[in-house]
């Protein structure tokens, strides 16, 4: 069961051990075993991690974008090769079923360093004409960029901070989760074998005083973070004295909205994929369900019929549907919401306690729970629970569902089921929210921009919009003429 790296850290090309930081565990979230134990990284290691990876990326950046592309491709391929390896690697820090972790973690992380070794070698400015003389823009690598992602998706995360940063020319220092440490230092080893020179993806561990040092040091020109509101809003803080480049994709209370002519099956595989794979535990989740209240018995029914075939159990077991959540605190949070929502009038149709899996009886599981009679002013429904609990709204009119859709400080996502493609694209266009589906929810293909708005984040992940958050213009005007001078 131990999944013990050589060290906590992997710097310069190598493994570092920091035996002066705080020691920490990696836990099997279906058994609480220990399967790593980790130090976070000291103060002199992230001073050396920053200068390994400032010269690192002098060298990086001096190479051609097509010399860049063929190493995040060749890594793409080997991340391929050892996708089960990875997966279970994966599965064991985050106890998110190998279902899951065979198609969506490694596997996504391939595509992003695949699409973004493809276009490297056309990460370019722009030509003017002026009229006999011109001017044109040069995009160029930032330096330094410091990636801190959330214990959800660990290896993906990993890939999309990194991939595009790579491929304009930077270097990264990533920092994963305390909670799930594990793959971003495989990631590392990857990279190295690929071709990438040492110190131009560096891996460092520890706690969010890692994390703000990494912000707040001068060699660090920009800092992506995936995590939740407040750990955004000090990070956006920090950056601000630095005048640093800052990415941020942050939390969400999400809405999905069935209309009565919606297709209903597709209608509820949306809502159960938006609020139950992961375990709940993604941010991007469509958590409140408004159903036009037409349909609303209806979708209820067949809603609870299928929740109740989802098959908990172990996430090693690829039959299993539903895993554990991530940690104790995580699953204390989650029955601390469940039971709110019962204090607050919410019916449960379904679950709404911890679960039992024989065999596993420390895990911490929690029955996926479908709560109805849901309104607006719940706490269910105004805070980001990051669990297996879906809440159940109706409604009655167009206009009412977006404006109470929009009724939030939040602004990820949100999707609209109906067969009627003119309200469907005439929703989505009233909704605020920076990524939307028709039809769908939660696909995010590495060709489409991820991220949202108001405090749900600044900045997008993947496509090509991820090149804008990784270079900066510089201008050149080039006089063809004589320069004219009153003096």
């Amino acid at each position: 069961m131990r999944a013990q790296p050589i060290a906590s850290h992997f710097i310069a090309g190598s493994y570092v051990e920091s035996p002066g930081g705080k020691g920490f565990d990696s836990l099997y979230p279906v058994t609480g075993e220990v399967i790593a134990k980790m130090h976070a990284a000291a103060g002199s290691t992230i001073d050396k991690t920053v200068a390994a990876a400032r010269a690192a990326q002098k060298e990086w950046a001096a190479l051609s974008g097509a010399e860049r592309g063929r190493v995040l491709r060749r890594a793409a391929e080997i991340i391929r090769e050892r996708n089960r390896e990875l997966s279970e690697l994966e599965t064991l820090d985050t106890g998110k079923p190998l279902q899951e972790t065979l198609v969506a973690d490694a596997a996504s992380g391939a595509d992003c360093l695949e699409y973004f070794g493809g276009i490297a070698a056309d990460i370019h400015g722009e030509f003017t004409d002026l009229g006999g003389s011109f001017a044109y823009t040069k995009r160029e690598p930032l330096g330094v960029c410091v990636g801190i992602g959330a214990w959800n998706y660990p290896i993906q995360i990993a890939c999309w901070k990194s991939a595009p940063a790579l491929a304009c020319g930077n270097a990264m220092i990533f920092k994963p989760s305390e909670t799930t440490p594990l793959t971003a230092l495989k990631l590392a080893e990857i990279y190295k074998e690929a071709g990438l020179p040492d110190g131009v993806f560096n891996v460092v561990q520890g706690f969010g005083d890692v994390g703000a040092k990494l912000v707040a040091h001068p060699g660090v020109a920009k800092v992506s973070v995936t995590g939740s509101v407040p750990t955004g809003a000090r990070v956006m803080a920090a950056a601000a004295e630095g005048l640093k480049h800052v990415t941020l994709e942050l939390g969400g209370k999400s809405p999905l909205i069935v209309f009565e002519d919606a297709e209903i099956e597709n209608a509820i595989s949306g809502a159960m994929l938006g609020n139950f794979y992961s375990s709940g535990q993604i941010c991007s989740n469509g958590t409140r369900v408004f159903v036009q209240k037409d349909i609303k018995q209806k979708f209820l029914d067949r809603l609870r019929e299928r929740t109740s075939k989802i098959r908990l159990g172990d996430p090693m077991d690829e039959e299993t549907h539903l895993g554990p959540l991530v940690s104790k605190p995580q699953f204390e949070k989650v029955l601390g919401y469940i039971g709110k929502g019962r204090e607050e009038g919410a019916r449960v149709i379904i679950g709404g306690d911890a679960a039992t899996v024989p065999s596993f009886k420390e895990g911490w599981f929690v029955a996926p729970t479908v709560f109805a009679d849901v309104t607006d002013n719940m706490t269910i429904a105004r805070e980001e629970i990051f669990g297996p609990v879906m809440c159940v709204l109706d409604f009655d009119t167009e206009e009412e569902v977006v404006a109470r859709a929009n009724a939030t400080e939040f602004g990820l996502a949100a999707g609209v089921f109906t067969k009627d493609i003119q309200r469907g694209h005439r929703v989505v266009a009233a909704l605020e929210a920076g990524t939307c589906w028709i039809n769908a929810y939660n696909l995010t293909p590495i060709e489409m921009p991820f991220g949202g708005v108001k405090k749900s984040g600044i900045g997008r992940e993947n496509a090509r919009a991820a090149i804008e958050h990784y270079t900066q213009l510089k201008s050149v005007y080039v006089e063809m003429g004589d320069v004219e001078s009153p003096y």
